[in-house]
């Protein structure tokens, strides 16, 4: 549905001027609506996928509660960044699933914004918090001798909820600027998602003081924290080369490791994404790197975790020991 009037914005774009146009009420996510024999396929896999994340992102975020030597800096990081995974791919998935099960892939503007937002604010607090878990391992193996003092209770929660707050207020604000904007045709977005990108392509108001304002903002909620966690990991890596003996810098670096695997698959995702150019053949490419960072960069999280973590796989087996214990003797 879409309502006919005229736009007269002051902030029209140069092709919008002067011309009737047509205000949208609502976009229409292509998704992958250009292949309808695999719609089926696709909405098992994407909802096994879903499943799959919860759960162990769930897991992950109790067994950290619930583990007393699980209770260190690093874990308290961890089960934040469970947590933020569960909302993260919340973000995207169940409107995924209704699209690919009914078929209706029309989501309304006031919607777009509102997805785009929550989806912004989660990534800002991803960005902010892969910083923070890696200033936390290079306290620990560059700075081990302070590390005790220095990441204490007060600071991690400090650390934690700055991640959380400061991502959610950039890009609150940058959602208000959004917020200002005129939509008036076309309303299909090539996407299986509401992005920054395609909401900007298809406005009709002029970008060019916007567009500045969100770059900045990019800058300090994605790029700043990528240098951070960057600059730490080669202070890390150079301290690991100093160490006289191979078991010593086994054991160091394991125990970074799964952060180092994790930061590598979101970043390297997202510059790929957007890096690479938008048209053509590599548009479809495109929004298959877009799966990776949004969908399947949740659920491998949880997984490279429990699989390279010794101590994450010691609590794994004893709530196992535990629920079969329950399970043979419920009295």
């Amino acid at each position: 549905v879409s309502l006919q009037i005229q736009c007269t914005h002051p902030m029209l774009m140069e092709k919008g001027e002067g011309e009737n146009q047509t205000a949208v009420t609502e976009f229409i996510l292509l998704g992958f609506g250009d292949h309808p024999e695999l719609q089926p396929l696709l909405f098992l896999v994407f909802l096994v996928i879903y499943i799959a994340t919860m759960a162990g992102n769930i897991f992950i975020v109790v067994l950290v509660a619930t583990h007393q030597h699980l209770h260190t800096p690093m874990y308290f990081f961890l089960g934040n960044l469970s947590c933020l995974e569960t909302c993260y791919t919340s973000c995207i998935l169940p409107r995924l699933l209704a699209s690919l099960l009914t078929g209706d892939r029309t989501i309304s503007v006031e919607g777009c914004i509102t997805q785009f937002h929550f989806f912004g604010s989660l990534v800002t607090t991803e960005c902010s918090l892969l910083a923070t878990m890696s200033y936390d391992r290079y306290l620990a193996i560059c700075k081990p001798l302070h590390y005790g003092t220095r990441m204490n209770g007060r600071l991690c929660i400090q650390l934690a909820a700055g991640s959380w707050i400061s991502g959610f207020l950039i890009c609150t604000i940058v959602t208000c600027v959004m917020s200002q904007l005129i939509f008036c045709g076309p309303n299909e977005i090539d996407h299986f998602f509401c992005d920054f990108t395609s909401l900007i392509q298809l406005t009709c108001s002029d970008t060019s003081q916007i567009t500045p304002i969100i770059y900045i903002f990019s800058f300090l909620d994605a790029v700043s924290p990528f240098l951070l966690t960057l600059t730490s990991y080669i202070c890390i890596i150079l301290t690991i080369l100093r160490i006289p003996s191979t078991s010593g810098r086994q054991k160091a670096f394991s125990t970074c490791s799964s952060h180092l695997i994790v930061v590598a698959l979101f970043y390297g995702t997202i510059m790929i994404v957007y890096m690479l150019p938008k048209s053509g053949t590599l548009r479809a490419l495109n929004k298959v790197f877009s799966v990776f960072y949004t969908v399947l960069t949740p659920l491998a999280n949880p997984l490279i975790y429990s699989l390279r973590n010794r101590e994450v796989k010691e609590a794994l087996k004893n709530a196992v020991r535990r629920a079969v214990t329950l399970t043979k003797n419920p009295d």
